[in-house]
């Protein structure tokens, strides 16, 4: 993933390889299917996290660097979860959701 963003970054043009994605249906399809992606991403990073700034840092990452950065929160993520698929999800969100969903049930 690094190498090709580096590729991306070093040997592209911007400009002139993303005018011909655009002029074609599929680019355009394939652009709204990766930003929608990016989107959905974007707002789990969001709910999980604490920080508002952090946050926000996230997603201005995901969407200039893609799925890589995906790719480190998952597994910062899953590091820092150690082994508990609820905060794994959930983040800092856990206890509240924990706590809401218990007082639902009274």
């Amino acid at each position: 993933m690094t190498v090709g963003l580096l590729n991306g970054f070093i040997n592209g043009s911007f400009a002139e390889d993303g005018n011909m994605i655009l002029n074609n249906p599929w680019g355009v399809v394939s652009l709204v299917d990766l930003y929608v992606g990016f989107v959905l991403f974007a707002m789990w990073m969001s709910f999980r996290e604490k920080d508002l700034l952090h946050a926000i840092l996230w997603v201005i990452s995901i969407m200039v660097l893609g799925f890589f950065t995906g790719a480190l929160y998952v597994l910062i993520a899953l590091y820092t979860s150690k082994n508990d698929w609820l905060t794994f999800f959930l983040g800092a969100r856990k206890e509240k959701v924990l706590k809401q969903s218990k007082n639902d049930i009274i």
